[in-house]
């Protein structure tokens, strides 16, 4: 049976997940970028965008299982890029040019109707502006047997843990500290959700948690 998973979700030793002031210079907020040098040197990641080389070990091998065995994606309009209210034309089409990384169906939530958009290498945007629920039975129609990865952001991260609907997190834990932006667990009780931590082991840049949901 398919599972929901988080994967490869990078968070400061402070508990954000991005910085603050999103924009098209700093997609991941300030600072942002710094949380995620264990997974840009990889050698999974250089290949991902066509680069040669890259480190191998504990990160690329994270990195690997953070992109295997999802059939649909789901992330938040604020992932997809950095237009606000309604879509003032259909020019954005993501921050990852025109074969994103991603290869399967990507459903995007949002509040604003849109067309779908297809992309290079298998990889169509839907956007979704039913909610959550509705985002998560069309990806898993979309994925099959395999599972669906919450892409992000923490908004959408949060979401769905909120509603009980993810079953394992793997969270790369970097030595960073932001001091402020955007929260992953503020107000969230991770044990009271089910959640124990099943494995965790560390790099030079980044310690790997994996958190499953209680099957009971």
């Amino acid at each position: 049976m398919s599972r929901v998973r988080v994967a490869g979700f990078t968070i400061s030793i402070d508990g954000f997940g991005a910085g603050p002031d999103q924009s098209l210079r700093e997609p991941l907020g300030k600072r942002g970028e710094e949380m995620h040098g264990w997974i840009v040197g990889t050698r999974t990641f250089r290949t991902l965008f066509g680069r040669e080389g890259g480190a191998t070990g504990i990160d690329d091998d994270f990195t690997a299982r953070s992109l295997d065995g999802f059939g649909a994606h789901i992330m938040g309009r604020n992932m997809f890029g950095p237009v606000r209210g309604g879509w003032p034309d259909e020019s954005w089409k993501g921050w990852w040019g025109d074969n994103p990384p991603y290869h399967t169906p990507v459903f995007v939530l949002t509040h604003h109707p849109r067309d779908r958009v297809e992309m290079e290498g298998g990889t169509t945007f839907h956007f979704v502006t039913g909610g959550i629920a509705e985002a998560l039975d069309r990806a898993r129609a979309a994925a099959g047997d395999r599972d669906v990865k919450i892409g992000g952001g923490v908004a959408t991260v949060r979401q769905y843990l909120q509603a009980g609907l993810i079953d394992e997190l793997h969270l790369a834990i970097s030595p960073v500290v932001l001091g402020r932006g955007e929260a992953l667990f503020a107000g969230i009780d991770l044990p009271g959700l089910g959640f124990t931590v099943t494995s965790h082991v560390s790099s030079e840049l980044a310690q790997h948690v994996i958190l499953r949901k209680d099957a009971g």
